[in-house]
């Protein structure tokens, strides 16, 4: 694959966002990172942390309903696949990722926002959000990975392939195995087999983070038929650490379906979730 392949499939995406979105490139300890940015400049802030190799343009379907009410800011993540460049401050551990979101939060002049991640994105929203809880107002959770549970064996031994010899059809391959059969957006499809392919991703992982310690208002949405993990235990466990949190199933949704496909419901419930944030506040208030 070359470089130009990717680029071209990734504006062809970008192309899918709302003609006045903006892009930005932040400058960061650890290099400059590519923001896409929807929504009036007034507007309360919303951060989307995608999933691997998904690139913060995965949010396509949802960036034109969210950024009605809120300025969206969806990030393509340091050390993975898109336009962010990993340059400078060498990027090492999950205190890196802290420090580099710290930078980001910064240069994007939010002081605080709500937080909103899909998969190894979710498991970095709950990591910052317990590095600097006073900058998350919420935090929503969209089927997050190594959070509540592990990876199920079997969907570790058929993303094998794609981790050990990545090509664009084993990704392929993976992601029909994962959804089972639903449509997924082409220009998305194509973009995301391809970043497994750019030389040089260095994805950071760690444990699961101590749930228990959020203090903020916690939203999980789990896809119903997601092969990464169980759902159901899942979602025991999310309740079980999070007693205060919402917990809810995507009927239908797989993990890599998420967040594009069929976005209506995935919307509907992050747009009612933070909108009490605001009703909240107004309560306060009074």
């Amino acid at each position: 694959m070359s470089s130009s392949e990717f680029d071209l499939a990734y504006d062809e995406l970008r192309a899918r966002w709302p003609a006045s979105a903006e892009e930005r490139d932040v400058a960061t300890p650890y290099g400059p990172t590519r923001v896409h940015v929807y929504g009036p400049a007034d507007g309360t802030p919303l951060v989307l942390l995608p999933g691997g190799s998904a690139t913060g343009l995965a949010w396509f379907a949802n960036a034109p309903t969210l950024g009605e009410s809120y300025r969206v800011h969806a990030v393509d993540l340091l050390g993975d696949a898109g336009r962010t460049v990993r340059q400078g401050r060498p990027l090492k551990t999950a205190a890196d990722l802290m420090a580099w979101l710290d930078a980001l939060l910064d240069g994007l002049g939010l002081a605080r926002t709500h937080l909103c991640g899909h998969s190894y994105g979710a498991w970095l929203a709950v990591r910052y959000a317990l590095h600097a809880p006073q900058r998350v107002d919420r935090l929503a959770l969209i089927d997050p990975t190594q959070v509540f549970a592990g990876f199920r064996p079997g969907y570790l031994l058929r993303a094998l392939p794609t981790l050990v010899r990545p090509s664009e059809g084993r990704a392929r391959a993976f992601l029909a195995w994962e959804t089972g059969g639903i449509h997924l957006d082409e220009t998305w499809l194509r973009l995301y087999a391809l970043a497994t392919i750019v030389p040089g991703r260095k994805l950071i992982a760690g444990g699961r983070p101590p749930t228990p310690d959020l203090r903020m208002p916690v939203l999980v949405l789990l896809a119903e038929h997601s092969r990464a993990h169980r759902a159901g235990k899942v979602a025991e466990r999310a309740r079980r650490t999070l007693p205060q949190g919402e917990v809810a199933l995507l009927p239908g949704a797989t993990h890599h379906s998420l967040p594009f496909t069929a976005p209506k419901e995935l919307n509907d419930r992050l747009l009612d979730f933070l909108a009490r944030d605001r009703e909240d506040r107004g309560t306060a208030a009074r």
